[in-house]
This record gives C-alpha cells, structure tokens and sequence, in this order.
C-alpha cells in the first residue's frame, strides 16, 4: 500500500511539473498552422477511409466530448469527433481538434463511463499540444505530404503495424524523412492526469478508462504483424493500468459530482452502431437468439426490430417495435423506428402519425422531423417537407442530408435559386467539388437577394482556389518526363 501511495505521490509531482508548460510550448506549431494542416489532414482521411456519417451516432459522441470541454479552459479550437468504419481498436486526435474512434474499439466498450474515458485522454492530448509538438519537429515536410503521411500513421488500413510501416515508408519516400507521431510516456502521463481530472469535473468517475485500456491489452491479434493500433500510438499500456487504477481508487473515496445520465442512451448508440454498420448476417443471428433468449426484454425486440427492418423485412420489424412498446411505450426512440419503418413501407399516414408522438416526447430529435419532412415531400406537402427541411438545417447543421432534401423539395416547388443554392451547400460539404461548382454557378445565375449573391461568389472563389491548388499538388507529384539530350554533331 506504501509503495502505491508513494508512486502515487511521484506521478502527481511529476505531472504537475509537466502541467507548468501547458498548453503553450515554445516548439509547438502556431493555431493558425495546425489549422491548416487539420484541412488538408481532413482532406486525407475523407480520400482514404470511411468515417460514419450517421447524425444520430456523431451527435452521441460529440455531446460527451461537449460534456467534457466544458470542464476545460476554453478552446482555440471547434472539436470536431469522427467514428472510422474500422473494426480495429483505435482512437486518437488529429490536429485542430479533430478526434476520431473506430468502431471496434466503440462496439467494444460495455458504458458510456469508458467511451468518455477516451474520449477525455484524446482530448487532453490536443489541449497539451502533444499533437502540435510532433508536427512541429516534421516542419520539413510539405504540409499536404505531412497530413497524409500522418493519416496513414494514426488511422492504418488495418490498424496493424504493417500498414503504420507502409505509411511511414511511403512519406519518407516522398518528403525525405519520417515522421513519428508516438506520444511519449511523459505525453501519457500527463493527458491521463489531466483527463481524468476533466472527466471527474464532468461527472463521470474515470473507471471507464481503466477498463477500456484494460479491453485494448487483452486484444489479441492474428499473426505477428497485426498490432492494435493504439499501442503504435500511445506506448506503456500497461504501465498506465497501474497507475490510473491507483488514481481512480484513491479519488473515488472522494466527493466525485455523479452525472444524471441515462444508460439506455448509450445502449442504443451502440445497438445502432451494430446494426447499421456491422455485419448483417451476424447481428440478426445474434439479435435473433437475444429476443428467444429475452422475450420479455423490450430492449431486445427493439434491437432485432432495427436489424428487421434495415434487412428490408419490415412487417416482422414492426412487429417487434411494437412488442418493445408495450413495456416502453413513451420512449421516442422506438417510437421514431417504429415510424421511419411504416415510412419505408409506404405507410405514410400511420408513421405520420406515430413520428409527431415520438416529436412531442423529444421535440430535439432531427431524425423524426427529417423523416415527417421526407413524408411531406412524397405526398405533394411541399411547403410543410421544405419548413420541416430549413428548421433541421438551422438547427441542427451536422444533419448534412437534410440539405439534399430542402434543395430538392424547393426544385419541385419550381425555386430553382433556392434549389441549386442549397444543393450547392450539400455538396460542398460533401467535399464533391464538380457538383457544389454546378449548382452554386446555377443558384448565382437564378439568385436576386444581393447578400446571397456575395456569399455564393465567395463560396465560388474558395472552391476554385482550393481546385487550383489540389491540381498544382497533383502535378508537382507526376512524374517530370526526361528531356531529350540533344549532342552536338
């Protein structure tokens, strides 16, 4: 017990030493920097991998990195969080704030205490500047060159150290150096100090990391090549489980704010994970067994009713929604599937009906207002679908597809100003850069409202610009062709 305490007392005299040169080291790159490489890192991850673009499951992930910002100081930078399709158990921050988790490592945890866990020891690497202090030492390579590279470190076709050796081999192929972006053991010292310290100020009691590390260790790979690639990343995993073990004991024995969370929120975020974005064929065997097992689990039939109705077998998924609210049956949640699924079969007037209850349970949810709008649009409501569209655009702006919908409804309404406007929007921020210059040059044409007007031209100008300068990076890349030698007779 002596010697914990003692390593105890160590680390926090250590960490608080560390914490004095926080957040603003001498040899991290500037704001404005790691904003520009954060773009063009973006640029790298949306051409190489698959981020869920699920509103419901990006919104969950960034309400608990919201919960815990707000115990840190305020921010240079807007967060922004990413789920990678990816079954590897990884998780890391890009630079500007950009934080990512796989879905392996999600569909592995087990609460909400452990997806905040990582999510707080992410985040404080950022607010230290880790991130900008290994960006800082690679100053010499290109920064598109050094965003690409970096992608290919921290995200890994597999996550294994095979393709973290392909990414490094291919950037010193191409800037002449490597990059190592390994947080060292002082690096991990202090942002799991530091997250802790944000996650107890937040509500939660810091076990959730604890045990998420302890899930990465026991991971086992196939072959020897195939490592986890959080501990390419963050080194001493082990070492880590001792000390934040002995730090979460002794804190809980303190006053610890409790948050008034809802568990079942977490459970359906991950439900949905699973079922939306895993293997059909395993979840519905799985979630099949889980009602036989459970027939009187309402949580159950909601899971297999979800699985039902995206496998396309919707009467049976209705079926199960139902039989999940006779136990459950104010929860908006099953009431918003129950009524998206009588959507998707046509039934138009019953999942009118059933969503606008769902809506006056939790008038918050974009999914049911942007299903009522999709309802609006198929049964000549225009004016309804498109102020149903508008209010989600405003309100909720992650809801990207909502945009696609509202340039839509008001092209049947015969607004075509506002039609390749808003279809403009969507597909810029789809990074779609030929279609966004279409529409946006169409609503220019069509657009009297003279504020519109600049805002479109200055749309234009930044999309040409960054087009121009994706092509000359594209040619400066191809190979130069030899030029003729010509010898003098």
């Amino acid at each position: 017990m002596k010697t914990i305490i003692r390593f105890i007392l160590t680390y926090v005299i250590i960490a608080s030493f560390l914490s004095l040169f926080t957040p603003g080291k001498a040899f991290c790159i500037s704001v404005k920097e790691e904003e520009d490489l954060s773009r063009e890192f973006m640029k790298a991850v949306l051409k190489h991998y698959e981020l869920i673009d699920d509103p419901l499951l990006v919104k969950y992930v960034g309400d608990i990195g919201a919960k815990i910002l707000a115990a840190a100081p305020p921010q240079p930078f807007v967060y922004r969080f990413h789920i990678v399709n990816n079954e590897s158990y990884n998780a890391f921050a890009g630079p500007g704030g950009h934080i990512f988790i796989h879905s392996g490592l999600f569909e592995a945890m087990d609460s909400e205490e452990e997806l905040a866990g990582i999510l707080a020891h992410e985040i404080s690497h950022v607010i230290c500047r880790h991130i900008s202090d290994r960006y800082e030492r690679s100053k010499k390579i290109e920064m598109a060159t050094l965003a690409g590279m970096a992608a290919g470190i921290l995200l890994g076709a597999t996550g294994g150290a095979e393709a973290v050796s392909q990414a490094i081999t291919i950037g010193s192929a191409a800037a002449g150096q490597s990059l190592s972006l390994a947080y060292s053991r002082d690096d991990e010292m202090q942002a799991d100090q530091i997250g802790l310290d944000y996650l107890n100020k937040s509500g939660y009691t810091g076990e959730g990391i604890v045990t998420v590390l302890k899930k990465i260790r026991d991971r086992r790979w196939f072959g020897s090549a195939e490592v986890p690639a959080y501990l390419t990343t963050h080194p001493a995993v082990e070492e880590r489980i001792g000390y934040l073990d002995a730090m979460v004991e002794k804190k809980s024995a303190q006053t610890v704010k409790k948050l008034s969370y809802n568990p079942d929120n977490f459970k359906k975020a991950h439900t949905r994970l699973r079922v939306m974005y895993g293997n059909e064929e395993n979840i519905l065997r799985i979630l099949e067994q889980d009602v036989t097992n459970h027939p009187d689990d309402p949580m159950a039939h909601y899971r297999y009713g979800l699985i039902l109705s995206k496998s396309g077998n919707r009467m049976e998924a209705i079926n199960h929604f139902k039989k999940a609210l006779e136990q459950k049956a104010f929860d908006p949640d099953i009431l918003r599937d129950l009524g998206k699924t009588y959507f998707q079969d046509g039934r138009y007037s019953e999942a009118q009906k059933i969503l606008e209850g769902s809506i006056s349970l939790s008038p918050d949810e974009p999914e049911a207002l942007f299903v009522l709008g999709r309802i609006g649009a198929e049964t000549g409501k225009l004016e309804v679908a498109k102020e149903l569209f508008l209010t989600i655009t405003e309100k909720y702006p992650y809801y990207k597809q909502a945009l696609y919908f509202l340039g839509e409804t008001c092209g049947k309404m015969g607004n075509m100003a506002d039609a390749h406007y808003y279809l403009g929007l969507y597909y810029s921020g789809k990074e779609d850069i030929r279609n966004a210059l279409f529409h946006l040059e169409k609503a220019l044409q069509e657009t009297v409202d003279q504020d519109r007007k600049i805002k479109i031209e200055e749309m234009l100008n930044a999309i040409k610009k960054k087009k121009s300068k994706e092509a000359k990076e594209e040619s400066e890349k191809a190979p130069k062709p030899n030029r003729p030698q010509f010898i003098r007779p």
